[in-house]
């Protein structure tokens, strides 16, 4: 089974609801701030795409954070880990786990794939 994860509120992860129903592609929805995201979860999201990639410093909730607490997270993976655990928001979104591939953020033409 398909995951999207996301956030209910992100526009961008309500675009990539809105495309994979369009075109009838069966889903389950996960949502990192209600549902919250466990270590395996993380690290099975790391196990096939990198730190850097997956760490959203451009989302509010990273904003938010203490300049020392970002350069930690920026210097030091096991800091990161513990922050995006603590606030799985830091995660970029959507996220979508096809079972073979992880594909991070949302493009019309790559969720156009999934059909084909």
């Amino acid at each position: 089974m398909i995951t999207l994860y996301g956030i209910k509120t992100c526009d961008t992860c309500r675009k990539a609801r809105k495309a994979l129903d369009a075109q009838g592609t069966p889903y389950q929805f996960h949502d990192l701030r209600g549902d919250g995201l466990s270590a395996e979860q993380l690290e099975a999201f790391l196990a096939r795409a990198e730190l850097a990639s997956v760490l959203n410093t451009r989302s509010t909730t990273w904003r938010a954070l203490a300049v020392e607490e970002q350069q930690a997270a920026k210097a030091d993976p096991a800091h990161a880990r513990r922050l995006i655990l603590a606030q799985p928001t830091l995660l970029k979104r959507p996220l979508l786990d096809t079972g073979e591939r992880l594909l991070v953020g949302f493009t019309a033409d790559t969720y156009a794939n999934l059909a084909g």
